[in-house]
């Protein structure tokens, strides 16, 4: 799933001409008290969208961004997993090293190559549209591990299945990430892994056919991203969204939502201008975001207890339904997270007491003999601190437990698992089963690559986290 700062990139996307709406003409198409809700709502919406493009502005426009990973349309492998140092992406996990593809479509599709994977060595490709939606995968579970090509178009393409191309996926926004996730066994097994990176591909149509180039899409200035803490209450949130919009053909589902967004100048190609806003209004739409955030919070507690599961958060539209304060939810607990079918993401956001868990505490986690995670992939637990999210800097630089490490473990007397989460050392006779902890709060995540059906129905369940007395 996480900054960015700014940089004119040319042969990038294009701007559409700026519809603007004056802020005398926001005002009188809308009251305060319906300009709040309407901020709310489109806050909401947008908020996925917004976080997603202060990502990959630095990912793929900022070139002095420490997070710059390569210019559009070319395929970036990072020959690790992900450490304490990575901090653009929210819960990122540290199991699989990642290979990235910042997607422009506008011109024509990619076309993404995969070489044959061994059988028994994970792998995916994530396709996120600018909606933050999961559009469909490439990878073990979809399409399986004898490789092959695949086509990714935007939604101005209309042509048909070219000849040497498995499957044409469609997106319904011109931009696209494109996530990769290939397994790692142990570091040993690095070289592995990179060999397998350096024969992933990723070409324009025409490159792939042998044929000239279409003419490329126009330039543009990709404006410069909120940072985090601007992003929960700058009301240029709404010019930031304005400006992905206008690579998102309106789904028909949003024709009156777009209508009604439109009342406080927020919609494609249009100019939020809060600085000319009165008092009164600029004021209704900072308490818009803050009710946003409320209902956020409302959500959270719900996952926090197990009463919305991570699962119910990621996916395509017509998985969410158009539940905006899910997807949400999703950008917000672990932006770019998988669907459910491909992996799940049981969490520890609470201790088996109920109570928020903190490094001064120590606990346990025991799985019975028999009722370790059911996956057709693998499975890990993950710390990560609190509130960024992010992984946890530790002596033995160990970020997760997993069930490539299951030979090292320390099995206890009845053939179950117990494993130690804690600040510190636990001993060196349980030091194997140790998952260290930060001093403050934290939270672990599970992932559950590839699930099985008992996963995935409910039938199996996570264990509690029981604090040690």
């Amino acid at each position: 799933m996480t900054t960015m700062t700014r940089r004119r990139f040319v042969g990038g996307i294009a701007l559409l001409p700026a519809l603007h709406i004056t802020p005398a003409r926001a005002q009188a198409s809308a009251s305060p008290e319906e300009a709040r809700a309407i901020a709310k709502d489109a806050y909401i919406y947008g908020f996925p969208m917004v976080d997603s493009y202060r990502i990959q502005y630095g990912y793929f426009v900022d070139t002095k961004n420490p997070e710059y990973k390569g210019p559009w349309n070319q395929i970036v492998n990072i020959p690790r997993v992900y450490t304490p140092a990575d901090t653009a992406i929210q819960t990122p996990n540290s199991d699989t090293p990642y290979s990235f593809v910042g997607m422009d479509l506008r011109a024509e599709p990619l076309v993404l190559t995969v070489p044959p994977i061994e059988k028994d060595r994970y792998f995916s490709i994530q396709l996120i549209d600018a909606y933050t939606f999961n559009f469909d995968y490439v990878g073990s579970r979809t399409t399986g591990n004898d490789g092959g090509s695949f086509l990714v178009a935007g939604p101005g393409w209309k042509g048909e299945t070219p000849k040497g191309v498995k499957k044409v996926i469609r997106s319904e926004t011109e931009l696209v990430l494109a996530g990769y996730r290939t397994q790692l066994f142990n570091p040993d097994d690095l070289d592995n892994v990179k060999k397998i990176q350096s024969d992933y591909k990723a070409q324009p149509l025409s490159a792939f056919l042998g044929q000239p180039a279409p003419p490329a899409a126009p330039t543009v200035d990709f404006i410069k991203p909120l940072t985090p803490a601007e992003e929960v209450t700058s009301p240029e949130f709404f010019n930031i969204l304005n400006f992905i919009l206008q690579f998102c053909p309106t789904d028909p589902s949003e024709t009156e939502l777009m209508a009604r967004f439109a009342k406080i100048g927020v919609g494609a190609g249009k100019t939020f201008d809060a600085g000319s806003l009165s008092t009164e209004m600029k004021n209704a739409v900072k308490q818009g975001m803050a009710d946003a955030w409320a209902d956020l919070e409302n959500l959270r507690k719900q996952v926090d207890a197990g009463k919305v599961t991570s699962g119910e958060l990621f996916g395509t539209r017509e998985y969410l339904k158009n539940n905006y304060l899910y997807r949400m939810a999703a950008a917000k607990l672990g932006i770019y997270g998988n669907s459910k079918q491909e992996a799940m993401y049981p969490v520890y956001a609470l201790d088996a007491d109920g109570e928020k868990p903190d490094g001064t505490n120590r606990y346990t986690v025991h799985f019975a003999p028999g009722q370790l995670p059911p996956v057709n992939a693998f499975w890990s637990l993950t710390m990560y601190d609190l509130p960024a999210s992010l992984l946890v800097a530790n002596p033995i630089n160990r970020y997760l437990l997993n069930s490539p490490m299951l030979p090292q473990f320390i099995k206890d007397s009845d053939g179950g698992l117990t494993f130690y989460i804690q600040n510190e050392s636990p001993g060196p006779g349980k030091e194997p089963n140790w998952l260290p902890a930060p001093k403050g709060r934290f939270f672990i995540a599970m992932r559950l690559y590839w699930p099985k059906p008992e996963a995935l129905d409910g039938t199996w369940k996570q264990p509690p986290m029981n604090k040690v007395v």
